[in-house]
């Protein structure tokens, strides 16, 4: 049952690679921006907000779309990034733009929550003692936050391992090169005898899930202790 074809660890090693591009890539802007919403006061704080939160509600075909029409090889920067060799349509490096964004809000909104749950004070007292902002956001913020940071991270990796509306809408399902397991899976419900290689990587894809949901409940609950609020 669990023996896996060669066009199935394929897609897994694929799906891996993308999820973990997408999260690598996330990062740091998903830091400075829930940085900014966390700690910032500044004209349009709510449209960023609103922003930033907007692929979770639209459709994800949606989003794939609009990918596809600002990144496509026609499209409104992917023209310009082609000249220069940068191609993101029909890309695995697609399929990973395309799960940082779908991800993006679940990084960033753990992220803030976090930063927001570090006490103001102890930054205000690193500060009177002489250091820079630069110094506490890194001696005091960063650490501190640091099991929401990578809860936020695993929540990312584990959307991007589950993408599928976006992913196939903006990269297509080209298997070697943009198929990834959710991808595959649907191939397979789509062909007949495709059956039980479907329902391998089903059980595939909720073993990963579920373990990325208990990682982030262990560094949630690691974050409240620190905190001394569980």
């Amino acid at each position: 049952m669990l023996d896996l074809t060669p066009d199935e660890w394929t897609a897994i090693g694929l799906s891996l690679k993308v999820a973990s591009v997408a999260t690598l890539a996330s990062l740091v802007p998903g830091l400075f921006i829930a940085m900014l919403l966390a700690r910032g006061r500044f004209p349009g704080r709510a449209l960023l907000d609103g922003l930033v939160h907007l692929p979770l509600i639209l459709p994800p075909v949606v989003t794939g779309y609009l990918l596809l029409l600002s990144f496509g090889r026609r499209g409104t920067f992917g023209a310009a990034l082609a000249e220069i060799g940068i191609v993101f349509s029909f890309r695995w490096t697609g399929a990973a733009l395309a799960c940082a964004i779908m991800g993006f809000p679940l990084m960033v909104r753990a992220m803030r929550l976090s930063i927001e749950a570090v006490d103001r004070r102890l930054e205000q007292a690193a500060a009177t003692l002489g250091a820079r902002p630069s110094a506490v956001f890194l001696t005091v913020t960063l650490p501190l936050a640091m099991p929401g940071i990578l809860a936020g991270s695993v929540l990312a990796f584990a959307k991007a391992m589950g993408e599928f509306g976006a992913t196939i809408t903006f990269v297509s399902n080209i298997p070697g090169e943009t198929q990834t397991l959710p991808s595959a899976i649907y191939s397979l419900t789509q062909v007949p005898g495709g059956e039980a290689g479907a329902l391998r990587l089903t059980l595939i894809s909720v073993a990963l899930s579920m373990a990325a949901l208990l990682v982030s409940e262990l560094l949630a609950r690691r974050l409240a202790r620190r905190l001394g609020t569980g």
